[in-house]
């Protein structure tokens, strides 16, 4: 089982990665929709979008290992 903190790490790490595949997807889709944004826009709608990210997916995992640990006492 994870600590929080190894959660958090962890989810931090996997939202870096896609925020950078965020930010190249929206450089690439926006202009084909006719969306024009400057580059400064763009980085900080995709920062909005990662602390959104990271909350979810921390408490997502939180979630889980609760679950887990609950069906685990369960058994016990």
């Amino acid at each position: 089982m994870q600590t929080r903190t190894q959660s958090f790490i962890e989810t931090c790490i996997n939202t870096a990665i896609g925020y950078l595949i965020s930010l190249l997807a929206q450089l690439t889709i926006f202009p084909m929709f006719g969306i024009h944004v400057p580059f400064h826009s763009n980085l900080m709608i995709g920062a909005a979008f990662t602390v959104v990210s990271i909350a979810r997916g921390f408490f997502i995992r939180r979630l889980f290992n609760w679950l887990h640990s609950t069906r685990k006492a369960r058994a016990a």
